[in-house]
C-alpha cells in the first residue's frame, strides 16, 4: 500500500491531509469532551465512587497536565522513534485510553485515563504539524496546517455534538421513568445518566482507530530519514552538523517561534472560549441566548477555518497574521469598553457584604432584603453582585444576579475554595520555591472579602453587542493566528533542533495558556472583565507588530530556503 502511495503523489498528499486532518480531530475531541460528559459524571461517579468536587476537577484538569507532560518528550520521541512511529504511539494511546476511561470502575482508573487522553493530545499537537511540515511541498504545507486546525475546531464541534445526543437519550429516558415509583424512576436516570457519560467516550474510539490504523500506511518523514544518514532516499539538505546551536540560524527562528506561539494564547483565546457563557451572561444575555451565541461561536470558529485553508497558500502567512491579529486587537479593545462603560456604574459594597459574612464564609441570595442592606432598590433594575473572596492564599470570585428566578445563592465555602495539596507543590516548597499556595496555611486561615461590587445589569442590547465584538475576535482569530501558529510551530524551526524546538514552543504556549486561564476569574472578580480584555489587547498589539515586522513570509519556500534565510549575516 505505501508503495502505492508514493507511486500517486497527488493521491498520496490527499491521503496524507486525511490523516493529519484526523490527527487535528483527535485533538480537538481531547480538549472538548469533557465538557458534555461532565455534567453525568459528577451526577453518576460522585455518588456510586464518592467523588468530591476536587476529584472531579482532576479528572477535567488531567487531560492538560498529560498534554504538558508529554509536549517535554515528544520531540526526542519523534526523533528517536522517527515521526511516523511516534504518531503511531500517540493515536494507540488514544484508543487505550477510550475503554480505560468508558470501562472506569472508580477514580483512578478514570484518572488515569484522562491522563492519557492528554499525553496522546500533546504527542499529536507536536508530531502531526511537525510530519506535515516536513513532508508536504511547499506550495501545500500551509493548507496542510489549515486543515489540521480546522479538523481541530470540527473536533471541538463533534464532542458537543455528542455531547448533545447523549443529552437527548437522558432525557428520553427520564421522560420514560416518569411513570415509575420514585425509587425506580431515580435509579432508571440514573442509569441513562452514567449510559450517557460512558457512551460520550465510546462514541470517539472510532477517529482514533482511524487515525492509528491510517498512520501504519505513511511513508517515513523525508527529513528525518535524511537525519538519521539516509540522505540517499531524499535530496533535502539539512544544517551542517557543525553549525553551533546558539548560531542565529538556530536561535533567532526558534525564539520567533517562542514569541508567535506565547503571544497566540496572550490573545486569551482559551480563556474566552472555556468562559464565553460566563461573560456573555455578564454582559447581559440571558442563559437561553448565551448558550445559543456558544454554539454559533464554535461554528463560526470553523467556518472562518475553512476560509483560512483556502487563503493560507494563496495570500501568505504574514498577511493573515497581520489581518487576524489587526481584527482581535479590535474586537477585544470593543469588549473591554463595552465593559468598561458597565462596570463604572458599580460600586463596592465590601463593607456591606462583610458585615454578612460568617466566621468561616458567607451565604446570601440576592433577595429583597439582602438588596436594601446593600444599598440599592429591590423595585429598580436587575443588579448583580460580584465577590472576590479568600482563605489565606487561596482566592475564589462567585457572582450572583437579581433577575435570576431560581434565586441562587452565593456560597463561599472552605472546602470549595482551599485545594488539597500537591506532589508538585509540595517539591517547589521543599526547594523554597513558592509558585503553589500552601493548603497548610490556609486550613486555619480567616475568611476575608477581597472585593465586592454592586451595579445594574447590563441590557440584552449590550449583551449582544458583546456577542458580536467577540464574534470578530473568533473570526479574526480563526482566519490568522488560528492557522498560522501552527506553521510558525513547524515553519521556522531549522531542521536540526525543529521537533525539540518545537516541543519547547509548545510547551511555553500552554504555559501562557494556563496561566491566563489561573489568573482569569480572580482578575475579573477584582478589577472587571474590562481589565482582562484590554490586557489580551495589548498582547495581541505585540503580536501585530512581531508579524509585521519581523516575521518572514514562508509562503511557497522549502524548509531549506527558510532556513537560510535565517543564515544570512546579520547585515544582510
Amino acid at each position: 500500500m505505501t508503495a502505492a502511495l508514493s507511486r500517486s503523489p497527488a493521491w498520496s498528499t490527499r491521503y496524507l491531509l486525511f490523516i493529519s486532518g484526523m490527527g487535528g480531530l483527535l485533538y480537538g475531541i481531547d480538549v472538548g469532551i469533557i465538557a458534555g460528559a461532565l455534567p453525568y459524571l459528577e451526577s453518576t461517579a460522585a455518588l456510586a465512587w464518592k467523588l468530591n468536587a476536587q476529584q472531579l476537577s482532576f479528572v477535567v484538569a488531567a487531560v492538560l497536565l498529560g498534554s504538558v507532560l508529554s509536549s517535554l518528550f515528544a520531540g526526542l520521541l519523534a526523533d528517536f522513534i522517527g515521526r511516523r512511529p511516534a504518531m503511531v504511539v500517540s493515536g494507540a494511546l488514544f484508543v487505550a485510553s477510550i475503554p480505560l476511561i468508558a470501562l472506569a470502575d472508580g477514580y483512578v482508573a478514570l484518572l488515569c485515563g484522562r491522563l492519557l487522553q492528554g499525553v496522546s493530545g500533546g504527542l499529536i499537537g507536536v508530531i502531526v504539524p511537525l510530519y506535515l511540515a516536513e513532508c508536504l511541498p511547499a506550495d501545500r504545507r500551509g493548507r496542510g496546517a489549515a486543515l489540521f486546525q480546522l479538523l481541530l475546531t470540527v473536533g471541538l464541534v463533534a464532542a458537543a455534538v455528542i455531547g448533545l445526543v447523549q443529552a437527548r437519550s437522558v432525557q428520553v429516558a427520564t421522560e420514560a421513568a416518569a411513570v415509575l415509583p420514585d425509587a425506580a424512576r431515580a435509579a432508571a436516570v440514573l442509569a441513562a445518566k452514567d449510559h450517557a457519560w460512558r457512551g460520550i467516550f465510546w462514541m470517539c474510539l472510532t477517529p482514533g482507530v482511524v487515525f492509528t490504523l491510517g498512520c501504519l500506511l505513511l511513508a517515513e518523514s523525508p527529513r528525518w530519514l535524511a537525519q538519521r544518514g539516509k540522505r540517499e532516499a531524499t535530496p533535502m539538505q539539512g544544517a551542517r552538523a557543525t553549525d553551533p546551536l546558539l548560531s542565529r540560524r538556530y536561535v533567532l527562528p526558534f525564539l520567533l517561534a517562542c514569541l508567535i506561539l506565547a503571544c497566540n494564547q496572550a490573545t486569551g483565546i482559551n480563556s474566552v472560549l472555556a468562559y464565553v457563557v460566563n461573560i456573555l451572561n455578564r454582559a447581559g444575555l440571558s442563559g437561553a441566548s448565551a448558550n445559543l451565541a456558544d454554539v454559533l461561536l464554535k461554528v463560526l470558529n470553523a467556518l472562518m477555518t475553512i476560509v483560512a485553508v483556502l487563503l493560507v497558500d494563496r495570500k501568505g502567512r504574514r498577511f493573515l497574521l497581520m489581518v487576524g491579529t489587526a481584527g482581535i486587537v479590535v474586537a477585544l479593545l470593543t469588549v473591554g469598553l463595552l465593559f468598561r462603560a458597565n462596570e463604572i456604574r458599580q460600586r463596592d459594597v465590601s463593607a456591606q457584604v462583610t458585615a454578612q459574612a460568617r466566621d468561616d464564609g458567607l451565604a446570601l441570595r440576592l433577595d429583597a432584603p439582602t438588596l436594601r442592606a446593600l444599598g440599592a432598590d429591590p423595585a429598580g433594575p436587575p443588579q448583580v453582585l460580584t465577590v472576590a473572596y479568600a482563605y489565606g492564599p487561596f482566592t475564589n470570585v462567585a457572582s450572583i444576579r437579581s433577575d435570576d428566578p431560581a434565586l441562587p445563592r452565593l456560597d463561599a465555602r472552605r472546602a470549595d475554595t482551599v485545594q488539597p495539596d500537591s506532589v508538585i507543590g509540595a517539591a517547589f516548597r521543599r526547594l523554597h520555591l513558592n509558585p503553589f499556595p500552601d493548603p497548610a496555611a490556609a486550613a486555619t486561615a480567616p475568611f476575608s472579602i477581597e472585593a465586592a461590587r454592586l451595579g445594574p445589569l447590563p441590557t440584552a442590547g449590550h449583551g449582544w453587542l458583546v456577542a458580536v465584538a467577540i464574534c470578530l475576535f473568533v473570526a479574526s482569530f480563526a482566519i490568522g493566528p488560528g492557522v498560522c501558529v501552527w506553521l510558525a510551530l513547524s515553519e521556522l524551526m531549522p531542521t536540526r533542533i525543529r521537533s525539540n524546538g518545537m516541543s519547547i514552543a509548545l510547551l511555553i504556549n500552554q504555559f501562557v495558556s494556563t496561566s491566563i486561564a489561573a489568573v482569569f476569574l480572580p482578575t475579573v472578580g477584582r478589577h472587571g472583565y474590562s481589565t482582562i480584555f484590554f490586557f489580551g489587547a495589548a498582547c495581541t498589539v505585540v503580536y501585530f507588530l512581531a508579524s509585521a515586522f519581523l516575521l518572514p513570509e514562508t509562503r511557497g519556500k522549502t524548509l531549506e530556503e527558510i532556513d537560510a534565510f535565517f543564515a544570512r549575516p546579520a547585515a544582510k
